[in-house]
């Protein structure tokens, strides 16, 4: 009988397990987005209709540096902080999906103390460097469940995290460790048993594979947005972050100045010298362009010599200001060449057009900034040109 009864509970509990992970499996895939991913992650870690643990914390390895960084955690970071949250829970009868849709709460929230400890942790991919590290060197997970154990922890990340017993699991993506779960109960203190870590195991490979689609996903996008050449954005990106621009300076009512420049003597210095001096130098220039411009500016090659710089904020004046520094570090950068006659060295002409003042649209605005463009080169090149009322449309000739 007693037989029967624990064959019952284990299959009661397997078909819990299936239906959970089922649920999140369906959660993950309403996204592409990286950081929603990763949150749906850790929400169904967390939540109490998901596998409610206390804490969930997530880590990735960066390749390139050779480390493991925290980039997220939920939870309560001390056992004051737990009590109100799990009475806010329990008062509200939040479920899973109420969870997973407060992720916009998450990210603007200044008190989520474990999520900014866990997001200032890089952990060297060394043997030497602790749990987590071997987690992500081995392949396989840690159980810190005893005394005994807790000595192979970094005291460093222990403190961090004020953590006490904790299991850690690696998360994969086609035989690829790209990551690690940590998970633990430090407040209600609810053993992490045999079973829990074979569930953790089964739900980490799920979200691996959901982490290495939303990179992928993320890298085609970035890469569709992208001028393969100067790695600046490209002209459809172009478009899409000046319509962007122009209906946020309408409802702030702010200024949007937008600066096209156009590389002087391209043509001739690429016949000269050819196309492999000749995109050397566009990129050149675009490191230029793109190290000068502030944050909240946009670099964009426009076409062929022609670039783009959208600034937000940014009175005409200040915007040639700009176009100036632009234009003599660029003078300076070709000024000993010797390789090309003087009069025909690399230099950029400018045309600047300022939203409101001279535009009231996206296409107005960029059809003044390129009129005032094209008087700069018509006047001599190498110069900067501010878009004037009633400047003439010269281009048609």
């Amino acid at each position: 009988m007693d037989k029967e009864k624990d064959l019952k509970q284990e299959l009661e509990r397997l078909n819990w397990e299936f239906s959970l992970l089922y649920e999140i499996s369906n959660a993950i895939r309403t996204t592409l987005k990286l950081d929603q991913v990763l949150y749906i992650i850790l929400t169904a870690l967390t939540s109490h209709e998901g596998l409610g643990f206390n804490r969930a914390m997530l880590f990735l390895v960066n390749e390139k540096e050779g480390v493991l960084e925290g980039v997220m955690g939920i939870g309560p970071h001390t056992a004051d902080e737990a009590g109100k949250i799990w009475h806010a829970i329990s008062q509200s009868k939040m479920t899973l999906d109420d969870f997973i849709a407060s992720y916009d709460i998450f990210k603007k929230d200044p008190e989520s103390k474990l999520n900014s400890i866990v997001k200032g942790i890089k952990i060297p991919l060394r043997e030497d460097m602790g749990i987590l590290a071997l987690t992500i060197l081995e392949g396989m997970p840690f159980e810190i469940t005893t005394s005994e154990a807790k000595k192979m922890v970094d005291q460093e990340i222990q403190r961090a995290l004020n953590t006490d017993f904790f299991v850690t699991i690696p998360m994969k993506a086609k035989d690829k460790v790209l990551g690690a779960l940590l998970v633990d109960n430090i407040f209600n203190k609810k053993p992490i048993t045999k079973a829990d870590v074979k569930m953790l195991t089964m739900f980490a490979n799920h979200a691996g594979l959901a982490i290495e689609n939303s990179r992928l996903y993320e890298e085609t996008v970035y890469l569709s947005s992208i001028d393969w050449l100067t790695k600046l954005y490209n002209y459809g990106r172009f478009q899409h972050h000046l319509s962007h621009e122009v209906e946020r300076s309408k409802i702030n009512d702010s200024s949007l100045s937008l600066v096209m420049a156009d590389v002087d003597n391209f043509k001739n210095y690429n016949d000269t010298l050819g196309h492999i001096k000749g995109d050397e130098a566009l990129r050149q220039i675009a490191c230029i362009l793109q190290g000068k411009s502030r944050k909240c500016d946009v670099v964009a090659r426009y076409g062929g010599e022609e670039f783009a710089i959208i600034m937000p904020g940014t009175s005409k004046e200040n915007a040639r200001l700009f176009a100036e520094r632009l234009r003599n570090e660029v003078e300076k950068s070709y000024a000993e060449d010797r390789t090309i006659d003087p009069s025909k060295r690399l230099t950029i002409s400018l045309g600047i057009a300022t939203y409101p003042e001279d535009a009231n649209t996206k296409d107005e605005l960029i059809s003044h900034s390129d009129i005032a463009l094209y008087e700069a080169k018509r006047s001599g090149k190498n110069r900067t040109c501010l878009y004037t009322i009633g400047m003439s449309d010269n281009r048609k000739i």
